[in-house]
């Protein structure tokens, strides 16, 4: 993900990560200071430490909105024309993705 930032010349510092239990780990944690990345993970109970002791800042509101973009990307997937990605020009890929939302938010509608 930072050498795809890099890449397209965006800087990481300041970047939210928000980030499930299973991606909690001391390694994350280190890459994400290097980097000034702001990690919001919840803690893995199954790492053996408690939050007074290893996490500095965890913001459980911002944690339960994730799932919303969890949810529209499982949706988005169900689309099989925009998971083989035969596209080739952006405009394409966008309007595809463009119809797909529009086709989740009339199926949300309540005629």
């Amino acid at each position: 993900m930072i050498s795809l930032l890099e890449e397209a010349g965006i800087n990481s510092s300041g970047v939210f990560l928000n980030a499930d239990p299973g991606f909690d780990s001391e390694e994350l944690r280190k890459a994400c200071d290097i980097k000034e990345i702001e990690l919001n993970v919840k803690p893995n109970k199954r790492n053996g430490k408690t939050a007074s002791e290893e996490y500095r800042y965890f913001d459980d509101q911002l944690y339960k909105r994730r799932t919303k973009i969890e949810h529209a990307n499982a949706w988005l997937d169900a689309f099989k024309a925009l998971s083989v990605r035969y596209e080739t020009k952006v405009f394409t890929w966008m309007g595809l993705h463009w119809l797909a939302l529009i086709t989740l938010f009339c199926r949300k509608l309540k005629v």
